[in-house]
């Protein structure tokens, strides 16, 4: 894992998403993002909703240290223009805006997630920071690995503080 911003307070702006929810046991499980990319894939691809500036991310409302395994719950988001009609299991959220701790990290393979998400948690503690509960915290993915010449994952970690 290569932390290539160290994590920082900034101010994100809200988004349009259209989402794939999943409830249940994703840590480690590379199919369940797979299977839920590629339901918003196939959605997106034949109503040519994809930009140069649509984002790929993944929300999560629970700590996975703290909630059992089988009530975790994740969206796949891509972004997506206000006035985009949604339909079946794709559905349609803002995700909100506000303060969040961002860090942007190079990691050489999924296993790394993990250890991503406890450095900007201990960045925050060292730092008294307080996390929103009330917001999701999220991965904003900036490149797709299987393009990546080493295969790496380069995200922005995005954690709601108060």
């Amino acid at each position: 894992m290569e932390i290539i911003n160290e994590p920082e307070i900034t101010e994100l702006e809200e988004r349009t998403v259209a989402y794939v929810s999943f409830v249940g046991n994703y840590v480690g499980n590379a199919e369940v993002f797979a299977d839920l990319f590629g339901k918003l894939d196939n959605w997106a691809g034949p109503k040519q909703l994809f930009g140069p500036n649509t984002l790929f991310m993944s929300a999560y409302y629970d700590d996975p240290g703290v909630s059992p395994p089988e009530e975790l719950k994740l969206d796949a988001c891509m972004t997506i223009a206000d006035d985009v009609e949604v339909e079946g299991e794709i559905k349609k959220q803002k995700l909100p805006g506000g303060k969040y701790v961002v860090m942007r990290a190079e990691l050489t393979g999924a296993e790394e997630y993990g250890p991503a998400w406890e450095t900007i948690v201990e960045w925050l503690i060292q730092n008294n920071l307080e996390i929103d509960m009330f917001r999701a915290s999220y991965e904003i993915y900036l490149n797709d690995p299987e393009i990546h010449p080493e295969k790496h994952h380069i995200l922005d970690i995005c954690m709601p503080v108060k």
